[in-house]
């Protein structure tokens, strides 16, 4: 499987996250890519130089696919690209929203021109009405505009979520997109129109909050590092100041807490202690007779009476801890600066082995396309 989409041909005129972490699954997946770039390339090529110089962004999302530097509005790159979208399999596009459609290279007439072909466009906002329709949309404006930073964070603060969830959403979502229409084209030898909006993405992900505020009339809690419906679910400090998640999720589990960790029977009957809703009630009360018995243990000993009791559990860790973590996959890409080593994708097939190409110069393979694909 990890060559699935070999003969599959990929256009995207993509830039930034979400497209190119679509396409780079494809490209993991055996598929061939082909990036459009304008003569500066991909911007973010410029996010940082931490990897041998290089954005760790773009040699992330980018291995394994050519690189083509065109412009769109020049009749020869256009004669070009269209050339390309008769024999692709997938056009890719995030850019602003209409400049595809000016450019002569909107989604449903190159359907209409290429009826197998199956396009997607990755947008802020979709069809929303003005001013949205319009709007620019960049990871944390969309974090901040579906309501994602107002049940992330503290009490006392929001915030945003550490990674670009918004973006890599996005693409898992528009990837499925694609699959599906793959699978269907199989069927019907006809392509599909697949649109993603990076809002309808956070909003699907906040269908549990809008429906406690729609249906229930609360707000979903800003926690931290608590879980807002239970009880003990969340991050507590041992007496070495490092912190251990925890995660108790039904009565049962309650009990062997508190017998075989908190070494306090009397808490398993304790009226103030179960069912859950009396813990979430009490919460002050029972979390402070938690944090006294862990003042005096460490993070290993306590980690061992979880273990005792068959207690869900996990270390709080820094990134430092990831890139030394056991569990930690790793594959390594190579670059013009020499291999870059990076987590792996989380999907695996029985049997084989993960193997990327290198994320490509500017135009590296401009020549080698234009040559392939003359008029």
């Amino acid at each position: 499987m990890s060559n699935a989409l070999d003969g599959v041909l990929v256009v995207s005129l993509e830039q930034a996250v979400a497209a190119p972490f679509l396409t780079c699954r494809m490209a993991d997946a055996g598929a061939r890519v082909i990036k459009l770039e304008r003569a500066e390339g991909d911007f973010a090529r410029g996010y940082d130089d931490t990897a041998h110089g290089q954005s760790s962004f773009f040699v992330w999302l980018n291995r394994g696919k050519e690189s083509l530097v065109i412009d769109i509005k020049n009749p020869d790159d256009q004669a070009l690209l269209r050339r390309l979208l008769a024999k692709a399999d997938v056009w890719v596009q995030n850019l602003a929203p209409g400049a595809t459609e000016r450019a002569g290279f909107g989604s449903a007439a190159l359907r209409a021109q290429y009826p197998r072909l199956i396009t997607v466009d990755i947008s802020g906002y979709g069809d929303a009405p003005p001013p949205f329709d319009v709007a620019k949309a960049y990871d944390l404006l969309v974090q901040a505009e579906s309501g994602v930073m107002a049940v992330t964070g503290s009490a006392a603060e929001p915030s945003r979520v550490g990674v670009s969830m918004c973006d890599l959403t996005t693409g898992v979502n528009g990837l499925t997109g694609v699959l599906q229409a793959l699978y269907a084209r199989e069927k019907t030898g006809k392509g599909a129109g697949i649109q993603v909006a990076m809002f309808d993405a956070m909003a699907d992900l906040m269908a549990a909050p809008v429906m406690f505020k729609q249906y229930g009339g609360r707000d979903w809690p800003r926690t931290g590092m608590r879980h807002n419906a239970l009880v003990p679910y969340g991050a507590y400090a041992t007496g070495d100041g490092r912190m251990t998640m925890i995660a108790i999720q039904n009565e049962r589990e309650w009990g062997r807490f508190a017998e075989v960790v908190l070494e306090r029977p009397d808490m398993k009957t304790d009226p103030r202690c179960q069912p859950n809703r009396k813990r979430m009630e009490h919460r002050v009360y029972v979390e402070g007779e938690m944090d006294a018995v862990f003042a005096g243990l460490d993070q290993a000993k306590l980690q061992e009476r979880l273990r005792q009791a068959d207690l869900a559990y996990a270390s709080v860790n820094e990134v430092d801890d990831l890139i030394d973590h056991p569990a930690l996959r790793r594959v390594s890409v190579d670059t013009v600066a020499g291999p870059v080593s990076m987590p792996a994708p989380p999907v695996r097939t029985d049997g084989e082995a993960l193997a990327f190409g290198p994320p490509p110069a500017i135009g590296a393979d401009s020549a080698k396309i234009r040559a392939e694909f003359a008029a």
